[in-house]
């Protein structure tokens, strides 16, 4: 998978910016606050319709306008798709092939992407919502199911969360319709829950690889999945709709006392184990960064194996955060597989055997100058 080309108007300081892609590496050189970061959170919003940086579309637009569009080609296996999306203060639309899309779930997962940002070390050892969001987002991409079931679920969520607060304030006392919303609660949980299992077991089978090849054999990367769920009854998704229902019933008066929902796939976490310690609380900086980077090529992996596709990687001036060996393993190991997108204000920091050929846009104040090698 490969994104062609660009097309910026009025986004964040782009007003309006077309440029066409190597299928190799694309660097975004320039100083700080110049647009190389916004360029880069432009293509991850062409691919999931959401930004990572702010969960207000309005703040994508440029200031001097009301509304903003995203535009590109994006080449895979069975021929070339155009995207568009439009962004404007009353919402927006995604259009596939000109085709305006019903549900973001069905535009979602037409361009894949992967994120390295230096914040993505939140992943391993942060809060647990942002594994949560990590989860959700990466699988979201790979799985149109997935990302409908998390989308119902979370609506249904908020729904059930707000009649627990009308019951726990006497508002209402109907507690047959907090049955039905249980129930489809415990449903969409279920289906989550056993999504994540799976698709999990495939990524700790490549980042527990590529881990062991970065530390040259010294640790082992484990994946745990942490819920209220036992083992016992993690099997099918009618074993854990089941176990999730039974649940709420048991826990129903404390539910409404608290006004919350207590137990669902929104109260998981994730912990990474190395060498059967929590790298989170007992990991070294360099071990932590190790397993944020073993975690995001395993991505690649496994988007390639569930979509047939490789993804479209972005890399936010994550070099200068690694030392050089890591440096190393990362650039050899996407050379010539997948496309990339890397911010940085200099390569002199990089080493030059490792970018081969790679194509350079200068950044400075929104506006784009690719440099071309005598």
């Amino acid at each position: 998978m490969q994104l062609e080309d660009l097309t910026l108007c009025n986004y964040r300081n782009y007003e309006d910016t077309t440029l066409q892609f190597s299928p190799h590496i694309n660097v975004l050189l320039g100083e700080n606050a110049q647009g190389k970061t916004n360029m880069l959170e432009a293509i991850y919003v062409l691919a999931l319709a959401r930004s990572h940086r702010t969960a207000n579309d309005k703040e994508l637009i440029n200031w001097q306008a009301t509304a903003a569009q995203i535009k590109g080609r994006v080449r895979k296996n069975r021929g070339t798709v155009p995207l568009e999306l439009d962004l404007a203060t009353k919402g927006k639309k995604a259009k596939v092939n000109h085709l305006e899309q019903a549900r973001l779930s069905s535009y979602v997962g037409q361009l894949n992407v992967i994120l390295f940002a230096p914040e993505d070390l939140q992943i391993v050892k942060g809060a647990p919502q942002k594994r949560r969001k990590f989860l959700d987002m990466e699988f979201g991409q790979m799985s149109s199911k997935y990302l409908y079931n998390s989308s119902q679920y979370r609506k249904i969520l908020k729904q059930r969360n707000r009649y627990l607060k009308d019951l726990h304030n006497h508002v209402n006392q109907d507690k047959v319709y907090l049955g039905v919303l249980s129930d489809q609660l415990a449903a969409y949980g279920a289906e989550i829950i056993a999504q994540r299992l799976a698709l999990l077991e495939q990524l700790e089978h490549f980042a527990a690889q590529i881990h062991a090849e970065i530390s040259r054999g010294q640790e082992q990367l484990v994946f745990q999945y942490q819920t209220a769920i036992p083992e016992a009854n993690r099997g099918s998704v009618e074993e854990l709709y089941q176990y999730l229902r039974q649940q709420y019933e048991r826990l129903e008066a404390k539910e409404i006392m608290q006004a919350t929902t207590l137990l669902g796939p929104h109260r998981d976490d994730l912990a990474f184990l190395v060498n059967d310690k929590n790298v989170a609380a007992f990991g070294s900086q360099g071990q932590q960064r190790t397993t944020a980077l073993a975690l995001k090529l395993a991505e690649i992996d496994l988007m390639k194996q569930q979509t047939d596709e490789y993804p479209v990687l972005l890399l936010d001036d994550v070099l200068s955060e690694l030392d050089d060996y890591r440096q190393t393993h990362l650039l050899t190991a996407i050379q010539d597989k997948v496309q990339t997108f890397l911010t940085t204000t200099s390569l002199s920091g990089v080493q030059e055997e490792l970018l081969k050929a790679p194509k350079v846009f200068q950044i400075a104040n929104g506006r784009v100058k690719e440099e071309i090698d005598d």
